[in-house]
This record gives structure tokens, C-alpha cells and sequence, in this order.
């Protein structure tokens, strides 16, 4: 992928999106293809087809999608299953018919199995029964990996798909209603702060997470994009997590709210744990930089300012 390369990145006003937006630049590729989702629905295949046949990008970051948490995924389960389908399908079809050199898709960690093995193996994919409260997103991502994969086979189109771990970082959504779970609790101790009283968290606080900054994905995103060629899948993640309650911890203290912490465990907690396997990664020698607590400060400083420029 040449300095001078064209590059659409598809869904670059999303928290993934953007943070390739920032890389890509700050790494000197200067000609990327951007259109926000109202210049662009990527659920039009007519729509799709044009805008390939008229940039002609040569490499393509998928990362476009609709997202949201536990709450947004059982309400919305037609909405995430429909609008990720038509997304995917529109992109890597045209992506194919338009020459393209390669395409990269973003995936997600909950493709895998509710009770998979932990660390998650690339192989644990199909092995079981999915987690029932983001099933439907789940369905959707595994699906546009097939596709990917059945284009490379079937035509020697060069896809790659990637399964990042759960993301979190400036830009995220911070919205309670759809919001996941690292920002979700941000915002619940800054305003717990801000109003005094105890903040509710949902669940028990003891399922695991894994937490990957968005800027570590996008250089993890790049370098992929230039050291990875395969038709398996591959783990994006740090390899380490840590329970709710500890995160919550962790966040308390960044924000400085000294109040009572209540869990709610008429809520659900989700899968139990969600470590990935990051072992195939590693072996390409990539390493995550930025550690949670630091991760924490960067988001919480961008929610600081983002509100103050939202208000004003």
C-alpha cells in the first residue's frame, strides 16, 4: 500500500473510522475517500456502485457498521441485523467488481461463542451458541466474514478480516441508551460526580473484558493491511482484561467521583468473560502501546471536551 495510494475508508465518522482517519494521515497516505452517511447510504447498492466506479479506490478499510451495546441490540435486533448485511454486501461486492487490491473488513469479538475457550482461539468461530443479547450483530459480522472469505476463494479477491476486542477511545458513543459498556460508565461517574448520589452500573461486575484503545486498533489496522494476506481470521487485542467492577475502579478514580457504586443484578451481564487469543497477532510483531488507565485518561479528556464544545 504505496504513499500515494486511494484509500476509502468506509465509516469514517465512527469511532474505528476515525481513528484510521488519524493514522492513515499521520502515516502519509494523503488520498483517502471519505463520505459521511448522509452523502452515502451504504445500504443503497446503486449508490455503493457509483461511488467505486467513480473514485476507483484501491484499497478499502471496512469498518463502517451499525453498533451499540446490550441495551441497543435487544431493542434494535432487525436494525443491526439488516443494516450490517447491506452494508457488507454492497461493499465487498463492489470492492470485487471494482478491481480493488485488497479490502479490509473489521469484524468483532462477539462473532464467538457465549462459553467459548478462553483465551478465544480464531478457530472457536461457528462452535457454539452465540451470546443472546448482540446475537443478532454477532450473525451479521460472521456472515460478512464469509463473504469475504468466499470472494477470495471463489474469485482470488485479497480480503482480510480482523476481530478486534472491545474498543473504547475519543470519538466513542457515549449515549446510555445505546452506549457501550467502558464510555457507558464514563459518563455515569462524571454525572455521579457532577450531581452527587450513588451511580448504578448494570449486572454484577464480574464478567471480563478485554479493552483495546481505538488508536492501537487503527495501527494494528494499518500494519495488517501491509503484513497480512490470509484467508484466516485474525484476533485484534491486547491479551489481558479485567473484571467490570475493576474498570469501574479504575474509572472512579480517573474521574474523581467518590460516591457509592451500585450494581444492578436484575440487569444482564453479558458473556461471562471475552478474552481473545492474540497469539496469531503477536507473530506479526504487533504490539498495543497505550495502557487502560492511559486509554481512560485519553477518552475522559475527549468526553470533557466534547461536552464543553457540544454545549457551547
Amino acid at each position: 500500500m504505496h504513499k500515494d495510494a486511494t484509500i476509502y475508508v468506509a465509516g469514517h465518522r465512527g469511532l474505528v473510522g476515525q481513528a484510521l482517519v488519524r493514522a492513515l494521515l499521520a502515516q502519509g497516505y494523503q488520498r483517502l475517500i471519505l463520505r459521511t452517511s448522509a452523502e452515502l447510504d451504504l445500504r443503497d447498492q446503486r449508490a455503493v456502485e457509483h461511488l467505486f466506479e467513480r473514485e476507483r479506490p484501491e484499497y478499502v478499510f471496512l469498518s463502517a457498521a451499525r453498533v451499540g451495546g446490550i441495551l441497543a441490540n435487544s431493542i434494535y435486533p432487525a436494525t443491526f441485523l439488516y443494516d450490517n448485511l447491506a452494508i457488507e454486501l454492497n461493499v465487498i461486492h463492489a470492492a470485487y467488481r471494482h478491481n480493488v487490491k485488497k479490502l479490509e473488513f473489521l469484524g468483532s469479538s462477539c462473532i464467538y461463542p457465549k462459553l467459548a475457550p478462553q483465551p478465544i482461539p480464531e478457530e472457536a468461530l461457528l462452535t457454539g451458541p452465540l451470546e443472546a443479547t448482540n446475537e443478532a450483530y454477532a450473525i451479521a459480522k460472521i456472515a460478512g466474514i464469509k463473504l469475504a472469505q468466499a470472494y477470495r476463494r471463489q474469485y482470488g479477491f485479497r480480503s482480510i478480516c480482523l476481530m478486534p476486542t472491545n474498543l473504547y477511545g475519543p470519538g466513542d458513543n457515549f449515549d446510555l441508551q445505546s452506549s457501550h459498556v467502558l464510555p457507558a460508565m464514563i459518563r455515569k461517574f462524571h454525572e455521579g460526580k457532577a450531581r452527587g448520589g450513588p451511580v448504578t452500573l448494570w449486572g454484577s461486575g464480574q464478567p471480563r473484558r478485554e479493552f483495546l484503545h481505538v488508536d492501537d486498533l487503527a495501527s494494528a489496522a494499518i500494519h495488517l493491511m501491509l503484513h497480512w494476506d490470509e484467508d484466516d481470521i485474525i484476533n485484534v487485542g491486547t491479551g489481558t482484561d479485567v473484571s467490570i467492577a475493576e474498570a469501574a475502579e479504575l474509572i472512579r478514580g480517573i474521574v474523581g467521583y467518590e460516591g457509592e457504586v451500585v450494581y444492578d443484578t436484575s440487569k444482564p451481564d453479558g458473556t461471562p468473560r471475552k478474552l481473545l487469543n492474540v497469539s496469531r497477532l503477536l507473530a506479526t510483531n504487533w504490539r498495543p502501546e497505550i495502557s487502560l488507565a492511559d486509554g481512560i485518561r485519553d477518552t475522559y479528556s475527549w468526553y470533557l471536551n466534547y461536552n464543553v464544545t457540544a454545549a457551547a
